[in-house]
């Protein structure tokens, strides 16, 4: 069984192309390799599926860029190959090599942009999260393996137009789930 992501979540959809925090959304000069679902600051964050936690990190820097706070990341491997990396965490609540259950609470979110920071000089897609609510949201990043890194990448965005291999869209993912909301 999967579970939403975010039980707390505004809606139980994902932004659409050209929408902020779309997948692939053309950022000017990065592409945003994850979708952003927007909830209250310290929700929830639990394991759609089941794995085992092979990743866990810093994602956002405060310093980094004015607009950042310090938010944190974790990856699962799931029975299927794939890896989904859940970010923009306050708190991680899973260690590398433990095994999550589906539905287990893995984390808490926080706010990865602080709308207080942001200034008219800084990047218009940051601009458009914050005024768009989006400024809280967990980002969600799946790969297939073996998985293939582009470089650089900085905080869930590709800098440059070559979508890695085994990036895959989190809404193909997330489908059957999707629907289920919608019908409900």
């Amino acid at each position: 069984m999967k579970y939403w992501p975010l039980p707390n979540s505004y809606q139980k959809t994902l932004p659409q192309d050209g929408e902020p925090g779309s997948f692939w959304e053309d950022r000017g000069d990065r592409r945003h390799c994850g979708v952003d679902i927007a909830a209250p600051e310290n929700s929830e964050v639990v394991a759609v599926e089941g794995g085992y936690v092979v990743d866990k990190g810093q994602f956002s820097v405060s310093g980094e860029f004015d607009f950042h706070d310090d938010t944190y990341f974790i990856a699962i491997k799931t029975p299927q190959k794939l890896v989904v990396k859940y970010a923009g965490l306050k708190e991680v609540y899973a260690n590398i090599g433990d095994y999550v259950e589906a539905g287990q609470v893995i984390g808490i979110l926080g706010k990865i942009i602080d709308e207080e920071k942001i200034s008219p000089s800084d990047p218009f897609y940051v601009q458009s999260l914050a005024e768009s609510g989006r400024n809280v949201a967990l980002h969600l990043e799946i790969y297939k393996a073996p998985i293939t890194i582009a470089q650089p990448y900085d905080t869930g965005n590709y800098l440059g137009e070559r979508k890695p291999s085994s990036l895959i869209d989190p809404e193909l993912y997330l489908n059957g789930l999707i629907k289920k909301f919608q019908t409900a």
